[in-house]
């Protein structure tokens, strides 16, 4: 049997695709639970320091505080206070990965982030002079509150977490290509600790295939260079790190576009930084610098939130307008052509994610019997009142229930069919790189007139550029120019 032979049958030991996807649902859950208590923290601590302030004897200190300051007159103060503080420590990425799993990681941002706070609330109060005056000693006691609360909480939380059981499902599984010592020192720093932000499964040959330092004997030779596309193919790892020193600029590229092709996390060990790659991100583990092609807009908390907003209301305004219309062209598909009035198509969503995306039918019955294929101008295909919708986009509409249940989003790269998306991957460099974000019902490729049997390549540089400069402004322009720009549209 040949090693690579050998160490794909190794493999069915080897979780696979589905609980990297229930690793990411906990981390998401675990997130959701640590902002809802640090909010109810901070929320008890400023409550708490209005009865010191004013029910305690610390109410005769200072100012003499004014008849009517009641909890009730300072709810306005609590409101903003806990506002601005769940600002902050989202602003310093507090549930982040690898800061639920280091409480040192915590503490720093705890206390960077009160004192951010601090100078927020102080400043807004002053400047918006609000009714009655915030008292001084109230936001001091309101800090030490905060800063002595949320550490203890966290601290409990962090004894939790650090339990091999639930920190495993929080840590990416690691493939390593190569082997060098300058990694060799990034594993014996992050050892065993709970902390640490990988588990390695298995370590891949260089191309040479001799390691240049020799593998400890705990880690598992999974196989040679060229085993690398099956093996991601097969899911067993959440993120490739490159760690031979001497792999050459052509094998790096191929690396990374193999981990793109299959929504893979890619990381490098530099010794030298000669590699010049887009998206580049710089970050430290164990002392050592890790490059990796991992940040983007849409990658902060922050700037997910603002956008799921943005999407919930503009779904729910976008389907109480589409109503009338979808039914009254609902009426008018009845008629030409019996049948359903709704299309539902299997479409690839985020992360690689499938869904049912609903469309008003625009097609006769069975008009893909003969197999799947792109819309064409004048398609035969075609309903008449087909024809007017699609030029008005007309049967997108109830896609705005697609974006209220969060499988899309207003705007982003446009969903394909799965089937399609197998052979795009293969032929279409960084075709898959649309999928780290959810599709949209409009994107920045369309209203540039790319849309239906147009170049491919083309229209994923177009997705790409929306997502590596996605802001929520760049979203309001594509949404209005959707409205004026209809080239394309058939």
């Amino acid at each position: 049997m040949s090693e690579d032979q050998s160490a794909m049958k190794s493999l069915s030991a080897l979780p696979l695709k589905q609980p990297a996807m229930t690793s990411k649902a906990q981390y998401h859950r675990l997130v959701g639970g640590a902002f809802l208590a640090d909010l109810l923290m901070v929320a008890s601590a400023l409550v708490f320091a209005h009865w010191i302030r004013f029910v305690t004897p610390l109410a005769r200190l200072g100012t003499p505080a004014e008849p009517g300051q009641s909890l009730s007159d300072y709810f306005g103060y609590i409101v903003l206070g806990v506002v601005l503080m769940m600002t902050s420590l989202l602003n310093f990425r507090l549930y982040a990965r690898e800061n639920l799993l280091s409480y040192t990681n915590t503490l720093k941002i705890l206390f960077k982030g009160s004192l951010v706070w601090i100078l927020a609330f102080l400043t807004l109060t002053f400047l918006l002079r609000f009714d009655p005056p915030v008292s001084r000693i109230y936001c001091a006691i309101g800090l030490v509150l905060m800063l002595t609360i949320l550490p203890v909480w966290r601290g409990i939380l962090w004894r939790v977490l650090s339990r091999e059981k639930t920190s495993q499902g929080l840590r990416q599984r690691a493939l390593v290509v190569g082997w060098s010592e300058d990694f060799a020192e990034v594993v014996k720093t992050f050892g065993k600790a709970s902390d640490r932000p990988f588990d390695i499964v298995g370590v891949i040959a260089p191309p040479q295939g001799d390691f240049k330092t020799p593998v400890p004997s705990n880690m598992p030779v999974m196989g040679s260079f060229e085993s690398l596309d099956a093996l991601l193919q097969l899911g067993v790892c959440h993120v490739v790190i490159v760690a031979d020193d001497a792999l050459k600029s052509g094998r790096l590229m191929d690396i990374a576009r193999l981990c793109e092709k299959e929504m893979i996390e890619f990381k490098l060990v530099p010794t030298c930084f000669q590699v010049l790659l887009s998206g580049l991100h710089l970050e430290s583990v164990g002392g050592i610098p890790i490059l990796g092609i991992s940040k983007l807009p849409l990658h902060s908390t922050v700037n997910q939130a603002l956008k799921r907003s943005v999407d919930v209301i503009g779904g729910l305004i976008g389907l109480a307008l589409a109503a009338p219309v979808i039914a009254l062209f609902g009426i008018f598909i009845r008629r030409e052509s019996p049948g359903a009035i709704f299309y539902r198509q299997r479409r690839l969503g985020a992360n690689g994610k499938c869904f049912d995306m609903i469309k008003l039918r625009s097609m006769k019955l069975n008009a893909e019997s003969a197999g799947v294929g792109w819309t064409v101008k004048n398609d035969p295909r075609c309903l008449r009142v087909g024809a007017v919708m699609r030029k008005w986009n007309i049967d997108e509409l109830p896609q705005f229930w697609n974006v209220l249940k969060g499988d899309m989003s207003l705007v982003g790269p446009r969903p394909e069919r799965p089937e399609l998306i197998a052979q795009f991957k293969e032929d279409i460099p960084h075709y898959n790189a649309r999928h780290n974000i959810k599709p949209g019902i409009t994107g920045w490729a369309q209203v540039n007139g790319l849309r239906g049997d147009t170049d491919l390549s083309e229209r994923v540089r177009f997705d790409l550029h929306y997502i590596e400069n996605w802001n929520v402004i760049f979203d309001f322009q594509i949404m209005v120019l959707t409205f004026f720009k209809r080239e394309g549209a058939c």
